[in-house]
């Protein structure tokens, strides 16, 4: 059984590589949610982008369009969701075959540090597989409310009811998209910490490599270039 003292079976450098997985995971999500005003994040700018679009749903008399791109995004939580279920089943069965597992990297990288470790290791997996769960779940549902609300905001964009319809869908819809971005930075993360099997320093090379990517996307990327052009 994994306890607090479990922890004391790892080494000084095993614990910073870990605390350097979890300060880059908090410290990119923090940052990607909170850039500079010169320049924004990804996230940041499409969150402007799904306002407009529901500024133009508020005009549209037949919305197939927006609950089919609307739908199309629910689907994208479900499959992560999904996705996320199946890993957290497999590695809760190498929890359960921890000597098993512990006999096979001794064997590919001759270290010899007792099950327990590895169970340790493989349950940060599970906890970060956990939390992009969660986020997906809930991203999923709140799509579902953004589709509610959309579906009852008026036909007439005349109506003074509309605008603060179309807000409303517009917020959940970035709430959404937000809790979505959430999960997937967490199993990128997770997807790191795997590199933890093969020791401290492939886990701090995973954590580095992992946030420099997700900064290049969000701050660097050329689909972020392309959001901030000038549209014709």
């Amino acid at each position: 059984m994994i306890s607090i003292e479990s922890f004391s079976f790892l080494s000084i450098l095993d614990i910073a590589a870990l605390a350097v997985l979890l300060l880059f995971w908090g410290g990119i999500g923090w940052r990607i949610e909170n850039p500079s005003i010169g320049k924004p994040s990804t996230s940041l700018i499409m969150a402007g982008y799904r306002r407009q679009w529901m500024a133009q749903m508020m005009a549209r008399d037949v919305r197939i369009f927006d609950a089919q791109t609307i739908g199309t995004l629910r689907q994208g939580t479900s499959f992560f969701a999904s996705t996320c279920v199946i890993a957290i089943g497999g590695t809760l069965a190498l929890i359960g075959n921890a000597e098993q597992v512990a006999g096979v990297a001794a064997d590919l990288t001759e270290v010899r540090d007792p099950a327990i470790v590895w169970e340790v290791k493989l349950l940060v997996i599970v906890m970060l597989l956990t939390s992009a769960f969660l986020k997906f779940v809930w991203s999923n549902r709140l799509f579902g409310y953004c589709s509610v609300i959309v579906g009852a905001t008026p036909n007439d964009p005349d109506d003074p009811k509309a605008p603060a319809f179309a807000h409303k869908a517009a917020e959940l819809n970035i709430t959404a998209a937000r809790s979505f971005n959430r999960g997937l930075r967490a199993l990128y993360f997770a997807l790191a910490a795997v590199a933890w099997l093969a020791g401290p320093i492939p886990l701090l090379l995973a954590a580095l490599v992992t946030c420099i990517v997700i900064w290049r996307r969000e701050f660097a990327s050329h689909s972020r270039r392309a959001l901030l052009e000038d549209t014709p």
